[in-house]
């Protein structure tokens, strides 16, 4: 916390030099690292309080007098530790793209129809953690299965930590159920990998060479709106050197999907020049994993019983309606805690 009141004031001096607002968008940034600092100490600095406190009341606490005052201190007790447990996991998330902002890819793998399903399930459920955690989600770029579900799709989480809470998902995650696109209603197995990435802000200061950037549009595919499927406002940037590709199609002006693609790209690249070796792209990207049998981090299972299952901390729930409609944290937090230990 003494380091953490020290960067507040060299942030508020810093904020307060007579060219700050120059640069609107370091400012900003500047800003909201100020306020986020200002908000833990605070946080903590009241814990301390409420802790002192309640060690206090338990000095002069006589229970085979007071019972009314003892169930209240067990409910402070209670309160405060729950607090305390939730403030904790930030602990585990001081990692350099932590407090950033995610994008996360999902793709169908192996599994036909029933794959592309399962991917839009894991989209929903993704979008629906987000929604839970008070985030901002927005879906960029879906290809759409020929059948059903998706084959692919892109979408960006703005959020504090979102890339660190997120970030552990990256992954195969694999679905048994009896199918609901096969006649005789068999039990399938199928695949989809999900991949995220964090925001880089300082990609916004790079430059792309014109000459290095292939530029197409087409009209959004899918379900969108009447103006969005019959106008080509979707967009996909190619950058030549490298071979990123980078789509977007949820605005329905073509020059706002260019931006919004621009900005993933410039991410992307930045992402791309910062990890020069295999290793560090696979502490940002992920490795390269085949999207099948044996290289899943988590089993959803729908048939013949029910259960979900994370194959690295061993996790178990009973529920899986439950986590597909978002309710992650006791596995997200349990991956964060394994991989600080």
């Amino acid at each position: 916390m003494a380091g953490k009141k020290h960067k507040i004031i060299e942030l508020e001096i810093l904020s307060a030099e007579p060219d700050f607002w120059k640069n609107q968008d370091r400012a900003r940034e500047i800003g909201q690292e100020l306020a986020d600092f200002k908000e833990e100490v605070e946080l903590w600095d009241n814990m301390e309080k409420e802790t002192v406190e309640l060690i206090e009341i338990v000095k002069i606490l006589k229970p085979e007098e007071d019972e009314e005052l003892l169930v209240e201190t067990e409910e402070k007790r209670q309160t405060l530790k729950r607090k305390f447990e939730k403030e904790e996991l930030k602990i585990f998330l001081s990692g350099s793209y932590d407090r950033r902002n995610a994008y996360l890819t999902i793709y169908s793998g192996a599994g036909g129809t029933e794959a592309q399903d399962w991917a839009e399930m894991l989209l929903r459920m993704y979008l629906r953690y987000a929604e839970k955690k008070g985030w901002r989600a927005k879906v960029l770029e879906v290809s759409v299965g020929q059948e059903a579900g998706i084959k692919q799709a892109v979408f960006e989480v703005n959020g504090r930590y979102a890339y660190g809470y997120l970030k552990k998902e990256s992954g195969v995650h694999r679905l048994v159920r009896l199918s609901p696109f096969n006649a005789n209603n068999l039990r399938h197995t199928s695949f989809a990998l999900v991949e995220v990435l964090p925001e880089i802000e300082q990609a916004q200061e790079g430059k792309i060479n014109p000459s290095d950037l292939r530029v197409d549009t087409y009209r959004a595919s899918g379900p969108g709106g009447q103006y969005v499927n019959k106008t080509e406002s979707a967009v996909r940037l190619t950058h030549i050197p490298t071979g990123l590709t980078v789509t977007c199609q949820s605005e329905r002006l073509q020059g706002e999907n260019r931006a919004k693609a621009m900005k993933v790209l410039m991410n992307k690249l930045y992402q791309y020049e910062l990890a020069k070796t295999e290793e560090e792209k696979n502490k940002l990207k992920g490795a390269h994993t085949a999207v099948a049998w044996g290289n899943q981090i988590r089993s959803y299972v729908l048939h013949p019983y029910k259960m979900v299952k994370d194959l690295r901390t061993n996790i178990e729930s009973s529920q899986p309606e439950k986590i597909l409609d978002g309710e992650l944290d006791e596995f997200v937090e349990a991956e964060l805690r394994l991989n600080n230990i």
